[in-house]
């Protein structure tokens, strides 16, 4: 008997079906991965106070495009296989199949092998480490065990099941992007993350600029006003959200305060080191690197600073 032709539509079908499978598992696996890297924060990573601008957006989007033209293509594909049964047999579909078992079984053997290794070699097993091992193997393993099944026939046995696991996939789906919402936030609540983001580089900006006046003049400056400097590289920055100028007030000699409302409280892991943005060089050795707490909660909230003249000598 011979073996049925593959037609440019099953080449372009089956092309289409598992590249929007391909794109969309990998995006359900990093949006995943995003949410363990804001729910379990590495301390030594970067962090973004805008969880919609490292990557969740456009795993969203992803997996809301990408998931229903995979399952659509995929319906094409059981139609004409309904139709024509030795549609089953052409070599595009066994050669996805295969391909498909071949990255799922390596994936999954890659996935042992990386928390092996990372457990042999004494690190500390974190909890957002293991869970990212952990979502790696479930899909694999569920990609492998769903396309196996496919390839020996199962599926046609039990047409049904196949049903329950499309209907399971989409509310798996469905409740990955809904859960963003409560993980990280609204779109318009990472939007208000940004400005208290900006309000915090201001006031280390002004900062920066009050303690440069200081060690020009061994004085404060006694308003905002003073650090104004048609020599600077730009006049002292105002808080973009409401318009309004920051608040500063000398407390002392070498005291001062700096005060901004903020939208909402600070994750502990914005509390990191924060590069000085004095407006021109100290000559301390150029930037210096400084633990100055920027936590802050909701509302107005005041910064008190200290110059240690040790540390910012005076100019001379």
């Amino acid at each position: 008997m011979d073996k049925p032709k593959t037609t440019a539509k099953d080449f372009f079908l089956w092309a289409g079906a598992m590249v929007a499978f391909y794109w969309s598992v990998l995006a359900f696996i990093f949006l995943i991965f995003d949410y363990i890297n804001y729910t379990f924060p590495n301390p030594l990573g970067y962090y973004t106070t805008d969880p919609y601008q490292s990557g969740i957006s456009y795993g969203m989007a992803s997996i809301i495009v990408l998931l229903p033209i995979f399952m659509f293509l995929m319906r094409l594909i059981r139609a004409d296989i309904v139709k024509d049964s030795s549609r089953k047999e052409i070599w595009v579909r066994r050669w996805v199949l295969i391909l498909t078992l071949f990255i799922a079984g390596v994936t999954i053997a890659v996935d042992l092998i990386i928390l092996l290794t990372t457990f042999l070699n004494g690190e500390a097993l974190t909890t957002g480490f293991l869970l990212k091992v952990l979502v790696i193997f479930l899909v694999a393993a569920g990609v492998f065990m769903h396309f196996i099944a496919d390839l020996k026939g199962y599926w046609d046995l039990w047409p049904l099941r196949k049903s329950y696991v499309g209907i399971g996939v989409t509310i798996l789906a469905i409740v990955t992007i809904v859960a963003g919402f409560f993980i990280v936030g609204t779109p318009e609540q990472a939007r208000l993350q940004r400005f208290d983001a900006q309000k915090v580089s201001d006031l280390q900006n002004i900062q920066s600029q009050v303690v440069y006046y200081w060690q020009a003049k061994q004085v404060l400056p006694s308003a905002m006003n003073d650090l104004n400097n048609s020599l600077n590289y730009g006049s002292v920055p105002i808080d973009s959200q409401t318009g309004e100028p920051y608040v500063y007030q000398a407390t002392g000699e070498l005291s001062f305060k700096l005060c901004a409302a903020f939208n909402a409280e600070s994750r502990a892991s914005q509390n990191v080191y924060y590069e000085s943005r004095a407006t021109m060089p100290v000559p301390t050795g150029g930037k210096e690197m400084m633990q100055d707490n920027w936590q802050h909660g909701m509302g107005q909230v005041c910064f008190d600073r200290t110059i240690d003249p040790s540390f910012y000598p005076p100019l001379k």
